[in-house]
C-alpha cells in the first residue's frame, strides 16, 4: 500500500532535475521509513523497483527513485546520497491545486 503510494506521489511534473531529484531522493525515504521492521531489503527493493519500471521514462522522479533502489542493491554497504530539499516558498495551495 505504501508503495503505491509513494509511486502516485512521484508522478507529478518536476520542473527542473534539481526538483525531479529532491522528489525522488524524498519518495526513496518515505518508502524506506515505511518499511515494516525485519523485513527483508533485498526483496523489498527488488519489488519496488519492479513495480516503479514501468514510469522511469515517464516520470524524472520514479527514475531517481529507481536509481537509489540501484544503487543499494548493488552496493549494500555504501551510503546513499540522500538529502532534504532546502527550505523555499514554492506556491502553496494555489500551486498545488494548479499542478492536479
Amino acid at each position: 500500500m505504501l508503495l503505491q503510494r509513494t509511486l502516485l506521489q512521484l508522478q507529478v511534473k518536476a520542473d527542473t532535475p534539481e526538483r525531479a531529484r529532491e522528489l525522488g531522493q524524498l519518495g526513496y525515504m518515505q518508502w524506506l521509513g515505511g518499511l515494516p521492521g525485519g523485513s527483508n531489503y533485498e526483496f523489498e527493493a527488488i519489488r519496488a523497483f519492479l513495480h516503479a519500471r514501468p514510469f522511469i521514462e515517464t516520470d524524472p522522479p520514479v527514475a531517481v527513485f529507481c536509481a537509489l533502489l540501484q544503487s543499494s542493491l548493488r552496493n549494500p554497504l555504501q551510503p546513499l546520497d540522500l538529502t532534504l530539499p532546502k527550505p523555499r516558498r514554492r506556491g502553496g495551495a494555489n500551486e498545488r491545486r494548479m499542478s492536479i
